[in-house]
Formats: C-alpha cells, structure tokens, sequence
C-alpha cells in the first residue's frame, strides 16, 4: 500500500502513539492519568448496576470498595472476560484522553480565550465517547444494555474506537500540527 492511503494511516499511528505516551512523559501527567482511570473505571462498574450502587453507597460511603469489587465481579460474569477488559480499555483511554485534554485547555488558556472555546467541544467529544455504556446504566437502561448485541460489548467497543480516532486526531498536545490541505 502505497500513496496517499498509506501516508494518512501512517500519520493516524503516529498521532495515536504521541498522544497514547504523552503522558508516560512526567511524572506528574501519570499520576493524572492514573487518577482519570481510576475514577473512569469507579464510574463504569458503578453504573453498570445503579440500583445496586445507590443502596451500598447510601448506607455506608466507605463501602465504595465492596462495590468497585463485588461489580467488578458482576460485569465479569454478565459480560465475560471481553466485557472487563473493555471496560478497562475504556478507564485507561479516558485517562489517557483527561491528562491530554488538559494539557490542551492549559495550552489554549495561554493563547486565549478564543482559543479555549475552540478547544471545548473536542474535549466534550472525548468525553462523551469515554462514557459509553456506562450512561445507559446510570439513566437506568440497565435492561437496554442486556438487550444490546454482544451484552453491550459492541457499544464499548465503538467508544473505545471514538477515543483512539480523537486521541489520533489530536497526537501529542505540546504540538500544534495543521493540516495544510
């Protein structure tokens, strides 16, 4: 493959790679990606199954752990091994996605605020494609997920697609690259 074809597929890998180690760059970028994931997977597992969570949670707040655990485990047994590890692909992209969507407001706040608003909705896109199954769960579509094909495997999949198509997009956020065509 050759052209055009191969040079755009080559820049699309480029850009996924830059944006997927920005944040291996600091220790500090880590740690937010670290925490991004965290909570990402928090929010997932707890909304898998919000009636659940609610009551754990509302009688003890502390018992978050017991939750993550025991719905980690129910996620498992719903959807598979394929179901967890989309789940954990998508807490690990979304963190990736949160430490380079700040770097962006932070560049783009250096700029302006012109520049700011211009960053906003690719960080709300990123943020929506993150989301996923998980809002069909917290909106209580509970059943609506059971009926999706795949046990709602196809969807987290399609999210996580959205989130390395932006995260290819936007490469590493330190650079600002503009397609001249």
């Amino acid at each position: 493959m050759s052209g055009p074809r191969a040079s755009a597929s080559r820049d699309w890998a480029r850009g996924l790679r830059e944006a997927l180690v920005y944040p291996l760059t600091s220790d500090v970028r880590l740690l937010s990606a670290a925490v991004g994931t965290v909570l990402t997977y928090v929010v997932l597992v707890l909304s898998s199954f919000p009636q659940f969570s609610v009551q754990v949670l509302a009688s003890d707040p502390t018992d978050v752990v017991y939750a993550v655990s025991a719905l980690t485990r129910e996620v498992y047994l719903s959807t598979g091994a394929l179901g967890l590890a989309l789940v954990a692909g998508y807490a690990v992209l979304t963190g990736v996605a949160t430490t380079n969507a700040l770097a962006l407001v932070r560049r783009a706040r250096r700029r302006g605020a012109s520049t700011i608003v211009g960053v906003l909705p690719g960080v709300f896109a990123a943020g929506c494609a993150s989301c996923g199954a998980g809002v069909l769960g917290a909106l209580g579509f509970v059943g609506a997920m059971a009926a999706l094909p795949f046990d709602g495997n196809l969807l987290r999949a399609g999210g996580i697609a959205l989130l390395l198509f932006f995260l290819a997009r936007a490469g590493d956020p330190r650079t600002c690259s503009v397609d001249p065509a």
